[in-house]
């Protein structure tokens, strides 16, 4: 609930402005920077009288804005001078701009772009944020009689990026469909960033690396492949993601349809690449 009665000054030490003593006056105004104060009360305030400390309720008291003493002053008396010291059991709530980051304790640098953390530490907000989402279509067919092991790239499947930070990651999706001139023939696809192959399994013999690929049981048939990997090129230039493939030596790869245009159970089918930079 709302304080009730005069709301406390907590934790502002104040030191009033001078005072001049009225010969025959007893009571004064106090301010701090010309403006007229409240002190919490008598008990929260130190007064000098004369080089004295003063006791309170008893030598002064006060009310409002005002300080009265016991009795007159008089022409040669001095008000030292006059401190307010707030609610001294509660800090109260630290005035604007006063805790520096020294007393926080806190790490890293502070402005607009970062964060506070429960560590104590200032970080950049968006950590695992997407900060961009390029992708590349392709609704036509492509066909290679590239063998295995070999490939060469498809065309229309490949996409730049320019990455906002080194520390990015970048997320490459691939999908799209396929089949082969020759039924029972393998395929094979392969993702590759500039001219480096990326995400191709291990070499096993004279097995095809590859990051997928597969056959079909009739050269009628489309067997759909896709695949996801996560990136770390490590760079702000620009970086392109491209998809190569080949096809098993005598047979002929196409990517988005089946082959014969005649057949009854042609079908045409898209292929995409996706990446997304993904912040750090």
């Amino acid at each position: 609930m709302a304080y009730i009665g005069k709301e406390p000054i907590v934790g502002n030490f104040q030191k009033c402005d001078a005072i001049s003593v009225v010969n025959g006056q007893a009571a004064y105004t106090l301010q701090v920077s010309s403006t007229n104060v409240t002190p919490e009360s008598a008990n929260h305030m130190l007064v000098s009288l004369n080089g004295i400390l003063q006791a309170p309720t008893t030598s002064f008291t006060v009310s409002g804005s005002t300080l009265t003493f016991a009795s007159n002053l008089a022409t040669g008396d001095v008000i030292d001078f006059v401190m307010l010291l707030g609610n001294v059991l509660d800090l109260g709530v630290p005035s604007d701009s006063t805790v520096s980051l020294a007393k926080l304790t806190a790490t890293g640098t502070k402005d607009a772009t970062t964060f506070l953390r429960g560590d104590n530490t200032f970080a950049e907000a968006g950590g695992g944020k997407v900060l961009q989402v390029l992708q590349t279509v392709k609704t036509d067919t492509f066909s290679t009689s590239t063998a295995l092991g070999s490939f060469t790239d498809v065309t229309g499947m490949s996409q730049a990026i320019t990455p906002s930070a080194t520390s990015s990651k970048i997320l490459v999706t691939v999908c799209g469909h396929f089949t082969n001139q020759t039924s029972n023939y393998s395929n094979a696809f392969r993702l590759v960033r500039d001219s480096t192959s990326i995400f191709i399994g291990d070499s096993r013999g004279s097995s095809t690396r590859a990051s997928s690929g597969g056959t079909q049981s009739g050269n009628g048939n489309m067997r759909n492949f896709s695949f996801t990997f996560l990136d770390s090129p490590n760079t702000t230039s620009s970086t392109t993601y491209k998809l190569q493939a080949g096809s098993e030596s005598g047979g002929t790869l196409f990517l988005g349809g089946t082959y014969l245009s005649s057949n009854a159970l042609y079908q045409s089918a898209p292929a995409s690449i996706t990446v997304t930079e993904i912040g750090a």
